[in-house]
């Protein structure tokens, strides 16, 4: 069986999918490992890139957008390595990243899940741990009330207790990239597929640690990650899938209650926003700006934010 199996889940980022693939071959060190790329019906080349420039990657060409997590999967029941790295294609391996993660796995038994530091594209750290969101928690995070939060609300969250340059056990890390032992996937079982983007690395991580493995942010081991550049792509949907999965985990883990609440809150929120943002293109202030957002409000309005993978 090979050490490492790497699934790369890319849709229309060619260029950062080329410089992705080049790092994993200079950062591949003594590793056995395969690479299965998973491409969600790009048409900016990538597929043909692939094929041409890396013969040595298994391609999955699919037919149309899979999301993340059914990507994944798909690229799971491919996978032959003892371990499973998901790793985004807007990321670049640093040094030996790939044999340090391994290396910790192999030692810790006990450990289900890495996630390493992330880092944007200046150098900067990108925030990657994270404790599982209290019920309060969803009705600020990534609203427009965040910064009127309880501070110790979202630190907690943000798990801030935790120094960045720290070995730690946390509860979930970001999708961005997560090393998951093959035995903790097997207990757990794969992605949820209800989840089209967001929240499925939440929701996965809980099922791992609910089956008994530990979650740990190891920032011995550095991933680049340009964030978001087949989400931004995505306009007004990116809203809706966000708090679509948001939703679908707190009506999974809250019940359907709590999830109708939630649901009520964030569409007067994006309401009170439509009403704000017409108000000032009315009186001329930035008027594309305030076009831009009220097509994006209405947008979400319209869908009415059903929880991902429920019709209501």
């Amino acid at each position: 069986m090979l050490d490492l199996s790497i699934i790369i889940v890319s849709w229309n980022v060619r260029d950062l999918l080329r410089n992705c693939l080049h790092s994993i071959e200079q950062g591949r060190g003594a590793l056995t490992l395969e690479v299965i790329v998973v491409d969600s019906h790009s048409h900016d080349g990538s597929p043909e890139m692939v094929a041409e420039e890396f013969p040595w990657v298994q391609l999955i060409a699919c037919q149309e957008n899979v999301g993340f997590p059914r990507g994944n999967n798909i690229g799971m029941e491919k996978a032959r390595g003892r371990a499973l790295m998901l790793l985004n294609p807007d990321t670049v391996v640093v040094g030996d990243a790939l044999a340090t993660m391994m290396a910790y796995l192999a030692a810790h038994p006990g450990v289900g899940v890495i996630g390493p530091q992330l880092r944007y594209g200046d150098g900067t750290i990108q925030s990657s741990r994270r404790r599982f969101p209290r019920y309060l928690t969803a009705f600020f995070e990534a609203t427009w009330l965040q910064g009127y939060a309880p501070a110790h609300l979202l630190s907690h969250y943000y798990a801030q207790d935790i120094r960045d340059d720290e070995i730690a056990p946390v509860d979930w890390v970001m999708g961005a990239c997560m090393l998951v032992r093959r035995e903790a996937m097997e207990r757990a079982g794969m992605m949820d597929v209800g989840y089209f983007m967001y929240s499925e690395e939440l929701d996965w991580c809980k099922r791992i640690k609910a089956a008994g493995f530990a979650v740990i942010y190891l920032p011995t081991a550095q991933i680049i990650h340009y964030e978001g550049k087949s989400s931004e792509q995505a306009g007004a949907k990116k809203h809706i899938y966000f708090h679509r999965a948001k939703l679908r985990y707190f009506r999974k883990y809250y019940g359907r209650g709590a999830a109708a609440i939630l649901r009520l809150f964030l569409l007067l929120n994006y309401a009170w926003q439509l009403i704000i943002e017409s108000a000032k293109w009315l009186v001329g202030h930035k008027r594309e700006l305030r076009w831009q957002r009220i097509q994006t409000h209405w947008q979400v309005l319209r869908s009415g934010l059903p929880p991902a993978g429920y019709d209501s």
